[in-house]
């Protein structure tokens, strides 16, 4: 009898998705509503739904929706010295990057990071002959359509165009992903004990935004408020005013945060160094 009950309700949801197909103002939204209803049902996993709905909404979204914009990019300089190449690659943590020549907008090629251990071993490389051909994409192309792109073309990073041809941001095969699985976590997200606090070789820190206050005043031997807040990503937040971007630092309670990796509209880790004493950096913000 419980067979007959599940088929029955396979069927019913099979009959709503093909009620989707058909046109109308609130089949979208309806759809969803099913998939909700399908969970509850027990039908499909949580996490199935949540893809689900990741690709209906996906449908409707487009590079500009996702990417990163223009001013916050990590770019390198065709014609800076390789120890500051190498520099930016190891802090920024990414595997692709544009090049550009002059201006930050003259985009000439794309440069693995991998790339730069061929001119460690073959200093006499040209770098320009390292470089892959940059790809540029319109701000109003379909999700959808960019990701069949990156897997056809095996390519995994964008540029991003405005309508007047300059660069408005770029946007990665992972930008794409996520909006259909959720966050995806690399190597470079990897906690070192609960606290999320990871000791570098410079002698900074890298420390999760999620981070408990009391874990990093402990750790630190510092007194951050924790009335209001309980992670440091929040105080950071309240002190700018507004969540940070890459790249942007806050001073508080004698340390600088600084941003080094951003995902969903929230920090992920910040670079935190000791200020120098005497320095005029107590609770205010950089």
């Amino acid at each position: 009898m419980r067979g007959v009950e599940k088929a029955a309700e396979k069927r019913s949801l099979f009959e709503r998705v093909v009620e989707f197909i058909s046109p109308g103002p609130d089949s979208r939204d309806e759809l969803i509503e099913s998939l909700a209803d399908a969970e509850q049902r027990e039908l499909i996993e949580p996490e199935s739904r949540a893809m689900l709905e990741g690709v209906i909404r996906m449908a409707d979204m487009t590079a500009g929706d996702v990417m990163v914009a223009a001013p916050r990019m990590d770019l390198l300089d065709i014609n800076a010295p390789y120890d500051d190449l190498l520099a930016s690659v190891i802090e920024t943590a990414h595997s692709r990057f544009p090049v550009y020549d002059g201006e930050r907008d003259n985009i000439i090629g794309i440069l693995m990071a991998k790339d730069l251990l061929k001119l460690q071993r073959a200093p006499e490389l040209n770098l320009r002959t390292l470089l892959r051909p940059a790809v540029f994409v319109p701000e109003s192309k379909g999700l959808n359509e960019l990701l069949r792109d990156f897997r056809s073309n095996r390519n995994h990073l964008a540029l991003v165009v405005d309508e007047f041809g300059s660069t408005a941001g770029l946007i990665t095969i992972e930008d794409v992903l996520e909006e259909i699985v959720g966050e995806i976590e690399d190597e470079f997200d990897e906690r070192d004990g609960e606290s999320g606090i990871v000791s570098l070789a410079d002698g900074t820190y890298r420390v999760a935004g999620d981070a408990d206050i009391a874990a990093v005043n402990q750790s630190f031997g510092v007194d951050l408020p924790e009335i209001e807040f309980d992670t440091i990503g929040g105080l950071v937040a309240d002190q700018l005013g507004r969540v940070p971007r890459r790249g942007e630092s806050v001073d508080a309670g004698g340390l600088r945060f600084s941003v080094m990796l951003t995902r969903g509209g929230a920090v992920r880790w910040f670079r935190v160094a000791r200020m120098p004493p005497g320095s005029p950096a107590d609770e205010g913000a950089a």
